[in-house]
């Protein structure tokens, strides 16, 4: 299968994409892999999470301006809609991306 481009993956159709830019030497980004999983869990089919690598994916990083991590970002028709940098709870990160659940 061929490996889909950043582009291609933010511009899911008909659902909000959530993308998760993280380093694995990140504590902050440790303390929210269970809170996207279980998010991921509570909207299954609604919306798609998708994790980036900053070491891994520099361009990805750079172009969104991500200075800290982790940083979410919440894509809606490719276009950004909501932003955080830091942990984040999972009833805040709930009340972001319920607005644009279908």
């Amino acid at each position: 299968m061929a490996k889909k481009s950043f582009a291609e993956l933010i511009n899911s159709p008909g659902m909000p994409v959530l993308v998760d830019f993280f380093a694995d030497w990140c504590g902050p980004c440790k303390t929210m892999a269970p809170i996207l999983e279980q998010v991921a869990a509570q909207h299954q089919g609604k919306l798609k999470i998708i994790k980036v690598d900053v070491d891994r994916n520099p361009a990805a990083a750079q172009q969104f301006r991500v200075q800290s991590i982790p940083t979410l970002i919440l894509f809606h028709k490719g276009q950004p809609v909501w932003r955080q940098a830091g942990a984040v709870p999972a009833a805040q990160l709930v009340q972001a991306v319920q607005p644009f659940l279908s």
